[in-house]
């Protein structure tokens, strides 16, 4: 049985769950707070980050790392398809979400609505969010316009680069600060990503003393 260990507002660790959902494998899950990891898990990842996939003794880390080894070991489902030019094209757009989009919207937005209110206790500045709204708006307007090419974001089926996109916006969304109506073309692209199945338990999650946006588990939104 595979064991993920994870947080429930990681991305990253979102995106795993879901790669591991579309690909049927049976895992669990184990939760540590990032901002407080047991010594244990530190151990499994002496970089101090999340996830971390164990199976049969079998330790990875590093999320790159953990979606490149599912992909390699099961190939009854895979989701970085296609010819050499479309693979890298979906590597490119997952890197652009778990790099450019992390770093521009989420943690401006996630970092400073959770993390700093858990991990320090403190409450969020303001112009960091409103860079992040303003940064997510940038974002949506990119993903307006690759939609207009295809149905998802690299083409015509869904890959592992719209599972990154969408476990990184799923985290922004479930605080509410996602202007869909300004963006119908991502709406729509988003209400048939978490319409499959995979995205099923993600909808189930919760952070402590944070109600979900009204929207969050509608899947016509």
């Amino acid at each position: 049985m595979v064991l993920l260990i994870h947080h429930t507002t990681s991305p990253f660790a979102r995106k795993i769950r879901l790669q591991m959902s579309e690909k049927r494998m049976l895992f669990v899950l184990k939760s540590e707070e990032p901002w407080h990891l047991s010594p244990d898990v530190s151990k499994l990842n002496p970089s101090g980050e999340l996830p971390i996939y164990i199976n049969d003794g079998k330790v990875i880390v590093g999320h790159y790392a953990i979606c490149e080894y599912l992909e390699e070991t099961d190939k009854t489902t895979p989701l970085i398809y296609g010819t050499p030019e479309q693979r890298a094209e979906i590597r490119r757009m997952m890197d652009w979400f778990d790099n450019k989009f992390y770093r521009e919207v989420y943690r401006n937005i996630v970092w400073e609505k959770i993390y700093k209110r858990f991990a320090y206790a403190q409450s969020p500045d303001s112009v960091v969010l409103r860079a992040g709204l303003n940064n997510l708006g940038y974002h949506f307007e990119y993903i307006e316009w690759l939609l207009e090419k295809h149905a998802y974001l690299c083409g015509e089926e869904p890959s592992l680069a719209d599972l990154t996109a969408a476990a990184h916006i799923s985290v922004v969304d479930y605080l509410g600060d996602v202007p869909w109506d300004s963006f119908p073309s991502s709406k729509l692209w988003y209400s048939k990503i978490k319409s499959r199945p995979s995205f099923k338990d993600l909808l189930k999650d919760t952070i402590s003393g944070i109600i979900p946006a009204r929207n969050y588990t509608n899947l016509d939104f």
